[in-house]
């Protein structure tokens, strides 16, 4: 579906990368033959494709025999798109969820007046206001990384760490948004199914995981000063929150970053995600969201995801509802 594609290809020299356009300079087909399209799970509107390249022509990009390096460039870039694009879908899905809500009566009332309700719908802002925080966070970073070397170290971590994160959390908010809506949430004809199909692809898009936490061990190792700057953005949070304090002390003494390890790097990652999430709260969102992100995402100093299960006694959930309609 596009005008032109990067492709990996062996030389002499090594694996080399190659931009290959779809079409020749005198406007004839470039020798992609198409094999057959992918029945995917979702993301259908976006075809995938078998592919055979039959004397297509292409220009070399970047040094002989780097092609993973120069491919690599392409796909940091591309990695904010697949961080802040589960963000989208949670942000949909929650606007569904509290819009079906407002409308639906039960026992006398709308669903979205009912204590539970509430709190299921307040739980699923927290993380779309969190997601989408940390997404502009990094985007800032990028566009500092243009003029400032000091800024790329930074924006090379954290595109991995939201994009590993965010796709963590997805798949979960869209089946609890969709049980907002009932039996009609399962169904082909209202968006939720769409958006259910769809969040599971960009997990897998640009790195799984894996491949992900792998990354980020990688990135901290070849550039320590990305690590000293993000802790510097986190322990600038610092003392104004008694739960967040309680957490980013757990992680320091953990020494997960200090001392990455392979078998620890998911952990590495989910700590780094959302403490940074909670700074980024606690510096700029109204105290009574920053409060109750802490309390569900900070429980025990650990950490760590909620399970949906409310908010503490005493924290409103109209308050963190508000933000999400009028």
């Amino acid at each position: 579906m596009s005008d032109a594609f990067l492709t990996l290809a062996q030389l002499d020299e090594g694996l080399t990368c190659f931009v290959i356009p779809r079409r020749r300079e005198d406007g004839s087909h470039n020798g992609l033959q198409l094999q057959r399209l992918k029945d995917k799970c979702g993301n259908r509107a976006n075809a995938s494709s078998e592919v055979m390249l039959i004397d297509a022509q292409g220009q070399r990009l970047g040094e002989p025999g780097r092609g993973i390096t120069t491919i690599i460039e392409m796909v940091h870039q591309t990695r904010l798109d697949a961080a802040t694009a589960p963000v989208a879908l949670m942000r949909q899905a929650l606007v569904e969820a509290l819009h079906h809500c407002q409308q639906r009566h039960a026992f006398g009332q709308p669903l979205a007046r009912q204590p539970l309700m509430q709190q299921v719908l307040a739980d699923l802002a927290l993380e779309v206001e969190a997601g989408i925080a940390l997404c502009l966070r990094i985007a800032r970073q990028f566009d500092d990384a243009v003029a400032d070397d000091e800024a790329r170290p930074l924006a090379r971590l954290a595109p991995a760490i939201a994009k590993y994160w965010h796709n963590r959390r997805s798949p979960g908010l869209l089946a609890e948004a969709m049980e907002c809506l009932g039996g009609n949430g399962y169904i082909e004809e209202h968006l939720m199914a769409r958006l259910y199909r769809e969040a599971p692809v960009n997990a897998i898009w640009e790195g799984s995981g894996n491949v992900l936490c792998l990354d980020v061990l990688r990135t901290l190792a070849r550039y320590p000063q990305a690590g000293e700057a993000l802790m510097a953005e986190l322990s600038a949070a610092g003392g104004q929150h008694h739960e967040y304090d309680t957490a980013l002390a757990a992680f320091e003494h953990s020494r997960l970053l200090q001392e990455p390890e392979e078998a620890q790097a998911r952990q590495l990652v989910q700590s780094l995600a959302v403490l940074w999430q909670a700074a980024l709260l606690i510096q700029h969102a109204p105290q009574p969201v920053a409060d109750a992100f802490c309390a569900t995402r900070l429980s025990g100093g650990i950490p760590g995801a909620s399970g949906v299960s409310g908010l503490p006694r005493g924290m409103s959930s109209a308050q963190i509802l508000s933000r999400v309609l009028p």
